[in-house]
C-alpha cells in the first residue's frame, strides 16, 4: 500500500497520530500531510515524560511511527481540514520499539504465539452507559431512556445513537455485528466482528472514541466506568477467544468431544483459570472494577467454567452447528476500563502457558454458583477473583508469567501507579461516609 499516494488521492490535509498511555487512554497529535513522509520514515518526536507510565524526564524523547495498516479517514471534515488517522508504534531515539508501549507488549506476545503456530482471535462485547449532565453539575441517566435488556422503544434516543455508532464504524471499514440496549437504564452494548488480537485491540480504542464523540453530539456523556451507579448493573467487556493456525484453521473445535472442545482448547482454558488472578489487574484495572465484580449483579467472579452456567468465569457459548470457527471461550470478568492491548496480551499469555504446561481442565460447573456459600464453594474447589484492586495487584507483582510478559520495568510502573490510585481512594472521604457518620459521631 502506497500510503503517500493514497493520502494524495484522498486529498488529505492533516494526519492524526494516535497511541495510548499504559492504561489504555487514547492520546494523539496532529501533523500536516507534508510531514507524513518523515513520520513514516523516521517518526514524529513527542515528549514521553508527559505520558502516564512512559518515561522519566531524562529519557523523554520518543517517536511515533504510523502503522500503515490502520490508515483511515476521519468523517465530517471539510475539504480544507480533511484528516486521516493512524494508530502508531512508539520508538526510542535509537530506533528501537519502546517496550513500555502496551501495543508493543501485545505485538510481542502475538509473535510468541505465532512461533508456536497459533493466532489468537477475539471478539469483545463493549458495554457503556449514557449520561446527561445538568446545569447544576449533577449527572443522571437520560430521561428519554426507560428501556432494559434488548428493549425497543420509539422514544429511546439511544437506538439512534447506536445506529450512528454502527454507521461510523462502517466508515472505518469495521463491521459491527450487533448493538442493543443492555440491562441497565441508559446502558448499551456494541459488538463487532471477530478478528486478530492486535487489530481488534485497535478497534476497541477507536470504538470508544466514536462512542464518546457520538454521545457528545447529542449532549450526552458516554462512560465506560465498570460500576457507575450503585444498585444497578455494571458494564463489562466479555471477551470471546479462540486459537487458529497461522493458515486460518480453527483449532478449538473437536466435533466428538463435549462442547466440541479440542484438547488444545481445554489446555488454553485451563491456563486462563490457573493464571486469572495474575492477569486480573490488567483485565479489571480500576478501584471501581471490583465494585462491579462484588456487587451481586451476577458478577462473574467464580473461577470455574461451564457451557450453560453464566455464573462461571469462563463460559462456552453455544456454537453454530457445522461451523468449526464458532467454537470459543468467553471470559466474562474483563471490563471496558481495561487497555485492550494489555487485556488481550494477558489472556494470550495465560492460555499459551496452559498449552505449554499441558494443563488439565477441571470438570465443568453446569449449575449456578451465585447462591453458594463460602463453605460450599470450598467443597467444590471453586476459588473467587480478588476482591479489590489492591489484592489483584499483589498477585500481579509476584507473577512470573506477568513479569515475562510485561517486563520488570513496565510492571513496576504499572503497579506503582495503580497502588497510588488505591491509596487515593482509601483516603478519600465519600458522600456515603458523610451521610453515614457526620451527625452520628
Amino acid at each position: 500500500m502506497d500510503i503517500l499516494a493514497r493520502a494524495k488521492e484522498d486529498k488529505i490535509k492533516f494526519v492524526e497520530l494516535e497511541f495510548t498511555d499504559i492504561f489504555g487512554t487514547l492520546k494523539s497529535l496532529e501533523i500536516p500531510v507534508t510531514a507524513l513522509s518523515r513520520a513514516l520514515e523516521k517518526g514524529i518526536w513527542f515528549d514521553g515524560s508527559s505520558i502516564r507510565g512512559y518515561a522519566r524526564t531524562k529519557e523523554s524523547d520518543m517517536f511515533l511511527k504510523p502503522d500503515i495498516t490502520t490508515y483511515s479517514l476521519l468523517p465530517g471534515e471539510n475539504e480544507d481540514m480533511k484528516t486521516a488517522r493512524f494508530m502508531c508504534d512508539v520508538f526510542t531515539p535509537d530506533g528501537k520499539i519502546f517496550a513500555g508501549d502496551p501495543r508493543a507488549i501485545l505485538k510481542k506476545q502475538v509473535e510468541e504465539a505465532k512461533k508456536m503456530g497459533y493466532e489468537l482471535k477475539v471478539g469483545p462485547e463493549v458495554e457503556f452507559y449514557l449520561f446527561k449532565k445538568f446545569k447544576d453539575g449533577s449527572i443522571a441517566t437520560p430521561d428519554f431512556d426507560t428501556g432494559s435488556y434488548f428493549d425497543s422503544s420509539e422514544k429511546d434516543l439511544g437506538s439512534d445513537i447506536r445506529k450512528e455508532i454502527m454507521s461510523a464504524l462502517q466508515y472505518f471499514n469495521i463491521y459491527s455485528e450487533r448493538a442493543h440496549h443492555e440491562v441497565g437504564v441508559g446502558q448499551h452494548e456494541v459488538g463487532f466482528e471477530y478478528g486478530d488480537a492486535l487489530s481488534t485491540a485497535d478497534t476497541v480504542i477507536l470504538l470508544k472514541k466514536i462512542i464518546k464523540s457520538t454521545a457528545h453530539k447529542y449532549g450526552l456523556i458516554a462512560s465506560f466506568m465498570p460500576k457507575p451507579i450503585y444498585g444497578k448493573p455494571g458494564s463489562g467487556m466479555h471477551i470471546h477467544a479462540s486459537l487458529f493456525s497461522i493458515g486460518g484453521e480453527p483449532l478449538f473445535c473437536e466435533e466428538k468431544e463435549d462442547n466440541r472442545l479440542s484438547a488444545l482448547a481445554r489446555q488454553f482454558i485451563a491456563g486462563l483459570l490457573k493464571y486469572i488472578k495474575d492477569i486480573v489487574a490488567l483485565t479489571n484495572p480500576t478501584v471501581n472494577s471490583y465494585k462491579r465484580l462484588n456487587s451481586g449483579f451476577e458478577a462473574p467472579k467464580y473461577i470455574c467454567w461451564g457451557s450453560k452456567n453464566r455464573s462461571s468465569l469462563i463460559r462456552i457459548p453455544q456454537s453454530i452447528p457445522g461451523s468449526r470457527s464458532s467454537v470459543r471461550a468467553e471470559l466474562r470478568c474483563p471490563d471496558p476500563s481495561a487497555s485492550p492491548y494489555l487485556a488481550f496480551a494477558g489472556i494470550l499469555k495465560a492460555g499459551m502457558e496452559g498449552i505449554k504446561q499441558e494443563l488439565e481442565l477441571p470438570e465443568a460447573m453446569q449449575e449456578s454458583v451465585y447462591s453458594k456459600s463460602t463453605d460450599e464453594l470450598a467443597e467444590l474447589d471453586i476459588d473467587i477473583l480478588p476482591g479489590s484492586l489492591r489484592e489483584a495487584l499483589s498477585y500481579l507483582k509476584k507473577s512470573e508469567i506477568m513479569t515475562d510478559l510485561l517486563g520488570s520495568e513496565f510492571l513496576l510502573k504499572y503497579v506503582e501507579a495503580k497502588e497510588r490510585e488505591v491509596h487515593e481512594f482509601e483516603i478519600a472521604v465519600t458522600d456515603w461516609e458523610r451521610f453515614r457518620y457526620l451527625d452520628r459521631c
